[in-house]
């Protein structure tokens, strides 16, 4: 270490006169011992004040640039070093010399720049405003036969693209292009699985998804997928799902989804469809993920419906009733789910059997596939044939029950809710509402009229209005009990209440009066004075249903 001692001091003078035969020996010397002992050289290095030295040799024109970008790649290895590299003001020498057609300076620049700025997004992110990326991918198109500087370029993309502020820069050039045209001419795993990794991350900028989409990227995935499909070796397994994934993540952009999608009539569709029907749990469920993914309009649902769709998903979820891989029964029925939205869609779905289908699954223990099945069926049912008989199921309405207090999944707990509020309104229905009296579902929709959700708020009002003029005898007690009268009161006199939720609280309490025990309530709550104040209401018909409703309580007292 002496030797690196008189290195050191050697390097100070010659750096300073630009001998450069002797500069070239001092850095070769630094380069042996930094392979020896990287740590204790970088330290050394640091305390000699030479980093400060580099920002002078870092120019084009010096034949020894690259050795010295080198050296500092080697020191920059270390965390400890990469704050005094910054301060040394390496950084934009070593952008400036991204412009170098010389491609080991080119090597060295990007080693040394990637290391300094590793695990720093703020380093990082002086980097993308400084311009490197448009750089690099130029670099990328003109070195590609490269290995080494190929490498460089993926792994700064695969860093860069992490950082959102990069997504803009990268869509504003031919990155895709070039991946795409990189990605067909690799064979081996090791060199596909680099790229997947700079494509995952700049495949969710929407802009980008439709340039890779246009650059040919789904044929190379949908190639990989034809040639790995039967195989079990992990590699061709992992790369099976990657590519599949990928494919997935670029149907998320409404451009790249209808640019795939080709009125139903697209190649790339065609070949997800028959992904549903395969052996292989990757691809099925790749293949409802992208029918989901497709079905986010009404004009590709109506067609998919149309042509067969529904019928497939079905097959896919008996396939995996028993046992079954639980991320394909959520992916088949989010595209069901979706495919339910358009109002034409809903009888065919029904007919087709996808009620029954879909009740397989009522004892599943996993909340994603209890939250897909409750809103598949929650939108199948806007039809009263199909919500009455739905509403009759006993199974189905304790499940519901038991589901709205599953408090550790509010998603479930809201969509049960809902359903159950769904089931009175749609069906109008004396035994519907008998058959959720009966599970003791009164209380939780008394409960959701209090949601911090107006849209449920008002579901659940609605659905209890109903019940109190069908059936107001045998629900009397559960509507006591889960305090519907005060929490009517509260909701009229809460002034942030929407117009539509005093609206309706009016016409339940109109509603409830044909009960002794529940008109006693109202009588002792003093609703007439909150009632009076509404007549002067902005809204019309609140005002209108003030007025109404202050005569029934003044004709009856």
């Amino acid at each position: 270490m002496d030797n690196l001692s008189d290195t050191l001091k050697k390097l100070k003078i010659t750096a300073a006169d630009r001998t450069e035969g002797s500069l070239e020996g001092c850095l070769d010397c630094l380069l042996q011992a930094l392979a020896q002992n990287n740590a204790e050289t970088s330290e050394k290095i640091q305390g000699s004040g030479i980093l400060q030295l580099f920002a002078n040799l870092l120019t084009p024109q010096a034949s020894c640039t690259a050795k010295v970008a080198d050296i500092i790649a080697e020191v920059a290895k270390n965390e400890f070093m990469r704050i005094p590299c910054v301060d040394a003001g390496l950084i934009s020498p070593l952008v400036q010399l991204l412009n170098s057609k010389d491609q080991e300076v080119l090597l060295q620049t990007g080693r040394a720049l990637g290391n300094i700025c590793y695990d720093s997004h703020s380093l990082q992110a002086q980097l993308i405003s400084m311009g490197v990326i448009p750089t690099l991918v130029k670099l990328l198109g003109i070195h590609c036969h490269n290995a080494a500087l190929t490498e460089m370029c993926l792994v700064a993309f695969g860093n860069l693209a992490e950082l959102e502020s990069s997504k803009e820069q990268f869509a504003s050039t031919n990155i895709a292009e070039e991946l795409v045209k990189l990605f067909k001419k690799q064979i081996e795993h090791d060199k596909r699985e680099m790229i997947f990794e700079v494509l995952a991350p700049l495949a969710e900028n929407d802009a980008i998804k439709l340039q890779l989409v246009e650059a040919g990227l789904v044929e190379c995935l949908l190639e990989i997928v034809q040639q790995k499909v039967d195989s079990n070796k992990e590699d061709d397994v992992a790369e099976l799902k990657t590519a599949s994934d990928l494919m997935v993540l670029l149907l998320l952009g409404d451009e790249s989804m209808q640019k795939l999608f080709e009125g139903g009539k697209g190649s790339v569709f065609q070949r997800v469809l028959s992904w549903i029907p395969s052996n292989n749990h990757q691809l099925q469920l790749a293949g409802a993920l992208a029918i989901a993914n497709f079905a986010r309009n009404d004009g590709n649902c109506i067609h998919m419906v149309d042509n067969g769709i529904v019928e497939k998903l079905m097959d896919l979820l008996d396939r995996h009733v028993e046992d079954g891989n639980v991320t394909v029964q959520h992916a088949a029925l989010s595209a069901l789910r979706n495919l339910a939205i358009p109002v034409v869609n809903k009888a065919k779905m029904l007919s087709a059997g996808v009620t029954e289908t879909v009740l397989k699954f009522l004892k599943s223990e996993m909340p994603p596939v209890q939250f897909k099945l409750l809103g598949t069926l929650r939108m199948l049912i806007d039809a009263q044939e199909a919500a009455e008989q739905l509403g009759k199921n006993a199974k189905l309405v304790e499940r519901l029950v038991e589901w709205c207090e599953a408090k550790d999944h509010a998603g479930v707990m809201g969509e049960s809710n809902r359903l159950l509020s769904a089931l009175i309104r749609h069906s109008k229905s004396k035994d519907v509402i008998k058959t959720i009296v009966q599970s003791g579902g009164i209380k939780h929709l008394v409960t959701m009229a209090t949601s911090e959700h107006v849209i449920m708020q008002n579901e659940a009002l609605v659905a209890l209005a109903l019940i109190a003029a069908l059936e107001l005898g045998p629900a009397e007690k559960d509507l006591a009990s889960a305090q519907l009268v005060q929490i009517l009161h509260r909701l009229l006199a809460d002034e942030r209440s929407a117009p539509e939720i005093k609206y309706n609280s009016m016409v339940l309490i109109c509603a409830l009066m044909g009960s002794e025990s529940l008109y006693k309530e109202v009588q002792d709550l003093a609703f007439l004075d909150v009632v009076s104040k509404l007549r002067s209401h902005e809204n019309k018909s609140v005002a209108q249903q003030a007025s109404l409703t202050e005569q029934r309580l003044t004709v009856e007292s």
